[in-house]
């Protein structure tokens, strides 16, 4: 089972929920897998304190032109969606960030002046937590490529594992590679006129991918009930809610988990994942 736990905008609190659902459920004894996909900002580490056993560079093809061999048709700049490859007179100018690795120009250069060129776009660390598969993706800094590495992150799902898949904050392409194939999605929110905004827009997201989700809200009394009675209106079940506990801040900004340091929301992660149980 995938459970992917997701927000409309950032700072509700997801990785919290995710990395403290991955510690209970280890705990009671199954295999269980943490997928660090917000590669952009990954900071499941910093409660999860893994022990990193390896790591590996994650690349993708980019086109690099053999200006010998190239007769400047312009067919490679016509074929390809993204301006990643242009024809000007006799010279062609790649701009690798720009592309998408379809391989296009490739196929349609007549005189195969165009080769697939390795680009590293990032890094993969795995290991272990405890008893948690402990995997994270991180962008280097300056690239675009966030959807290709988390592709990357998702290739070592176990069949035999559940995936706790913490997802990037939002709504756009990262979210949608992030979540794709999943089988039940826990969207995260804050009851904030800003957090109801932006749940509304993930809900759009996952209702359009045919998801089964449901909504775990964050620092529960704080703000107003509008996201309750959207929720409701929507008949979209409320799997969580997390109260506004001072503990649990003081708790976070150590790095601690707050199963570990306050044992009563134990109760409300195994509630939590009977819930999601119950759905599949």
């Amino acid at each position: 089972m995938i459970i992917s736990v997701a927000s409309g905008k950032g700072g509700t609190g997801k990785t919290t929920i995710a990395v403290n659902l991955a510690q209970y459920i280890a705990a009671s004894g199954r295999p269980v897998q943490y997928l660090d996909c917000d590669v952009e900002e990954p900071n499941g580490h910093i409660f999860l304190k893994p022990k990193i056993d390896r790591s590996q560079e994650v690349t993708i093809d980019v086109p690099e032109v053999d200006l010998k061999k190239c007769i400047g048709c312009g067919k490679c700049g016509e074929i390809c969606q993204y301006s990643a490859i242009v024809c000007i007179k006799e010279s062609v100018l790649t701009f690798e960030q720009l592309c998408h690795s379809c391989g296009g120009c490739m196929r349609v250069c007549p005189v195969d002046a165009i080769k697939p060129k390795p680009l590293n776009i990032g890094d993969i660390e795995l290991g272990k937590a405890g008893n948690i598969d402990f995997i994270s993706g991180k962008l280097c800094i300056g690239n675009v490529r966030t959807p290709s590495l988390i592709k990357e992150v998702k290739k070592h799902i176990k069949q035999d594992c559940l995936a706790i898949v913490d997802v990037p904050p939002g709504t756009s392409c990262p979210v949608v590679e992030a979540i794709r194939g999943t089988d039940f999605v826990l969207l995260v929110t804050e009851p904030t006129p800003f957090g109801l905004n932006d749940l509304k827009l993930a809900v759009d997201l996952v209702r359009k991918m045919n998801l089964p989700f449901a909504v775990a809200i964050n620092r529960y009394g704080i703000g107003n009930d509008d996201v309750e009675k959207y929720c409701i209106a929507e008949k979209i079940k409320i799997a969580l809610k997390l109260p506004d506990d001072r503990r649990i801040a003081e708790a976070y900004s150590t790095g601690q988990m707050i199963i570990d340091a306050l044992s009563e929301y134990r109760k409300k992660f195994s509630e939590l994942y009977k819930s999601i149980k119950g759905t599949n």
